[in-house]
């Protein structure tokens, strides 16, 4: 394990070198992963298991839309491909891949398949977490692990492809066999992490839903739609509003930042965007700290969970979704935003 400096703070964290990809094929050698679920995360974590060695089948409904999916990506009915039961029977560590209120309602079905050894894994420490609403409750004589990557399902797979791995989070709520961590450790690996932190699985749920709902997606569309807004009101053009807010964020600013770090953007732009950028920083933190704060109390004291519990539970859930995302798609700024897309050099070219 190796020590990593983080500001001034010393944390733990595992790379490839403490966990090669032949150490966990070696540890996951006799075991059988039967991934329930072939959503983005099942996707991803399942084919670059299998591309790395490791023994994966699937889990899923037959004759559906997913079904096909798993089909066209190699996946073999009969063989690689079972129903839901029949992996979760087949399997020695299950990882349980659906979304956090498919595993409320089929928590009945996959509960009596966790026999006594079996580990049962999970990317999200939801249900666990908030188990008084989801009723998820492990028996006792299993292991019970997260790896949770730092980033959606496409980009578990995509970095894979590229060669470069997505950072995960890793946990232990129950260690039946002795064996729990490292599992959970070569898992972490064989699903193509960068490297791996642990955490606790309250912890992963509380600063996922916080981030979620903030900087990485709620906050970060709300204040471009903000200053897009503000824009179009003093004159702008749709055009420039969405470059001045969008484009030039994901397209020019957040390379650098991904690259090298904040300062290192703000070392590398101008002046005159330096000096604002620093003056106005501070006051927009000061500003949504206390917005911060009630999302954070809401997600811990599991507000956030019912909401999501009733909403995705709701039979019209896909139907009302998308009518939501209609309104965000069709809506002036993000049509301008496809607008710009189309006229990006890569993309000219491919027409």
């Amino acid at each position: 394990m190796a020590e990593m400096n983080f500001g001034g703070m010393l944390e733990e964290v595992i790379t490839s070198e403490e966990m090669t990809l032949e150490k966990a094929r070696q540890i996951l050698k006799n075991e059988t992963v039967a991934v329930i679920g072939y959503g983005v995360q099942g996707q991803g974590q399942s084919l670059n298991m299998r591309d790395n060695g490791i023994r994966v089948i699937i889990g899923q409904r037959q004759g559906g839309t997913t079904w096909e999916k798993a089909t066209k990506d190699g996946w073999v009915p009969g063989k690689t491909l079972f129903s839901i039961e029949e992996a979760a029977k087949r399997g020695t560590i299950i990882q349980y891949m659906l979304s956090d209120a498919g595993q409320k309602t089929l928590w009945p079905t996959i509960k009596p398949y966790l026999t006594k050894g079996k580990a049962l894994y999970f990317s999200h420490g939801f249900s666990i977490t908030y188990k008084d609403l989801t009723d998820v409750i492990p028996p006792a004589d299993i292991d019970v692990i997260l790896v949770a990557p730092k980033g959606a399902g496409r980009t578990v797979r995509s970095n894979f492809l590229a060669g470069s791995g997505i950072n995960s989070s890793y946990a232990v709520f129950q260690d039946a066999t002795g064996r729990a961590r490292e599992r959970a450790i070569a898992l972490g690996m064989a699903i193509g992490s960068g490297y791996l932190f642990p955490t606790t699985f309250e912890n992963e749920v509380y600063s996922d839903l916080t981030g979620e709902r903030g900087v990485l997606m709620g906050c970060l569309a709300g204040v471009m739609e903000a200053q897009y807004n503000v824009l179009r009101k003093k004159g702008h053009s749709p055009s420039e509003a969405f470059n001045e807010t969008v484009e030039e964020l994901t397209q020019s600013l957040m390379p650098l930042v991904a690259e090298n770090g904040m300062d290192w953007m703000y070392g590398n732009c101008s002046t005159t965007a330096q000096r604002g950028a620093l003056d106005w920083k501070n006051r927009f933190r000061d500003a949504v700290a206390p917005v911060f704060e009630e999302l954070y109390k809401r997600v811990t004291s599991g507000v956030e969970t019912k909401i999501v519990l009733e909403a995705n539970s709701a039979p019209d859930y896909r139907e009302r979704l998308e009518k939501e995302l209609a309104q965000m798609r069709n809506s002036e700024m993000w049509q301008a935003g496809a607008a710009v897309r189309s006229l990006r050099p890569d993309r000219r070219k491919k027409k």
